[in-house]
């Protein structure tokens, strides 16, 4: 009355033992043959002893007036934009950023400069401060005011159309806006 079922035992012994074995092989590969993956990561310490000779990292913390441009300025606000803004923005600031093909709208061509909120750098700064209702530009207010002011000292060195304000009128509003 009992049926053999014997080959269905057999075949689900076989598929067991083949995937233990293929088990087996690929963690002895993992752990004596592979050498792991050098992710080419160079982490470096910010607060780690500057090296002789060598100049000393820029501290943005020691800058008195973030809303003068000066090239060292801009220069931490474009590592700044790479690390936070290129991914929607683009490498170049061109609108054209990976995560911000799936955007709508597209993000803004910062090149070209066509300023939807007002012109010129307090305006920037604003935005970044604020974000833009309706779109996907978010308020970067957790940043702290030299970061913005540092990436908005980047994104007007980059674009075409520059901000033509008056400094002391940016000095007034960076005072308050702090």
């Amino acid at each position: 009355m009992s049926e053999n079922r014997d080959e269905y035992n057999r075949a689900g012994f076989i598929a067991f033992a083949f995937t233990m074995a293929f088990c087996f092989a690929f963690f002895f590969y993992l752990v004596v043959v592979s050498k792991g993956v050098d992710l080419g990561e160079n982490v470096v310490d910010p607060n780690a002893p500057v090296a002789e000779g060598a100049a000393p990292a820029f501290d943005i913390t020691q800058v008195k007036e973030p809303w003068v441009s000066t090239p060292e300025l801009v220069a931490y606000g474009q590592k700044t934009f790479a690390a936070n803004c290129a991914m929607c923005h683009g490498a170049e600031g061109k609108g054209d950023g990976a995560a911000g093909a799936g955007l709508n709208p597209k993000p803004r061509n910062l090149v070209e400069g066509k300023w939807t909120q007002g012109e010129g750098v307090t305006s920037l700064f604003k935005v970044l401060q604020n974000g833009i209702k309706g779109s996907s530009m978010a308020s970067y207010a957790h940043f702290k005011p030299a970061d913005r002011w540092a990436l908005v000292m980047y994104i007007d060195s980059i674009t075409q159309n520059k901000s033509k304000e008056d400094p002391a009128k940016v000095a007034e509003f960076a005072k308050t806006a702090q």
